[in-house]
């Protein structure tokens, strides 16, 4: 693993991210699934709708699934590219698990900002993707929510790829840092704003080109009819996914030599 190949990664993730928002466009907000108590179901075993199924369907993932008869993807959240929203109610996988290659520090394990995303997504983001509105379509919108989430997490998760791999390319610059327990110059050593301002634009480019209506006769018609708005994009790199990812690096690097 190296800087290149953890880049590759992260622009790869972009696409993931865009095609899973502009999925989830297609509801409106729904805002009985995420509501809390249901609105009146009794004995409903969970916070709302939303929190029921994402846990049920980490639960799953955990587990064990089928493929053409076949079992596969045991275990998913051994996978350290992977953190769970709800960590506490993973069962064990019924399958052997997969023999991950041990790349990040042990510590890394223990990091898991899932509760911000949670939070951010349903609060900030969903009501800049989603048209208000009630279709009563709650299990297609939940699976929806989870894509998105799911993508989310990667990437901003994907920090502790980020910060292993700057940390081996200079251990001695980061290792004073760390020993010092300097979270702000960690910090600044993890932002560079030229980068993170290409980032921005090129994530807004690609909702620009992955929304687009195409329109074989009206060209016109084919830029004023996106999916989703591509500024929201950007403001989603800009304000929460590069901030939190850093904050998952400088957390891993504060723990690296433990």
């Amino acid at each position: 693993m190296d800087l290149e190949s953890v880049r590759d990664s992260l622009i790869r993730q972009e696409d993931t991210i865009i095609f899973s928002l502009i999925e989830r466009a297609k509801f409106p907000i729904n805002s009985w699934a995420i509501a809390p108590s249901q609105n009146g179901v009794d004995g409903f075993p969970a916070p709302s709708f939303l929190h029921f199924f994402v846990r049920e369907a980490e639960a799953l993932h955990a587990k064990i699934g089928k493929l053409g008869g076949r079992l596969f993807q045991a275990g998913r959240y051994e996978n350290p590219e992977e953190n769970p929203f709800f960590p506490d109610d993973l069962p064990t996988s019924m399958v052997p698990s997969h023999d991950y290659k041990q790349v990040l520090h042990p510590a890394g394990s223990s990091i898991n900002v899932n509760k911000s995303i949670w939070d951010i997504y349903f609060n900030k983001l969903l009501p800049l993707v989603a048209e208000e509105g009630d279709d009563c379509n709650y299990g297609l919108t939940a699976a929806s929510d989870l894509a998105c989430l799911q993508a989310i997490s990667k990437r901003i998760h994907y920090g502790k790829f980020v910060a292993e791999v700057k940390f081996k390319d200079a251990p001695d610059e980061y290792g004073s840092a760390i020993r010092n327990k300097d979270s702000e110059g960690l910090m600044k050593m993890l932002t560079f704003e030229a980068v993170e301002e290409m980032v921005k634009k090129r994530v807004e480019k690609k909702a620009m080109i992955f929304g687009q209506e195409v329109s074989l006769k009206d060209s016109n018609k084919t830029k004023e009819n996106r999916k989703i708005d591509p500024s929201v994009v950007s403001r989603l790199y800009e304000e929460w996914v590069m901030p939190l990812t850093k904050q998952v690096e400088v957390e891993y690097l504060l723990r690296r030599l433990d």
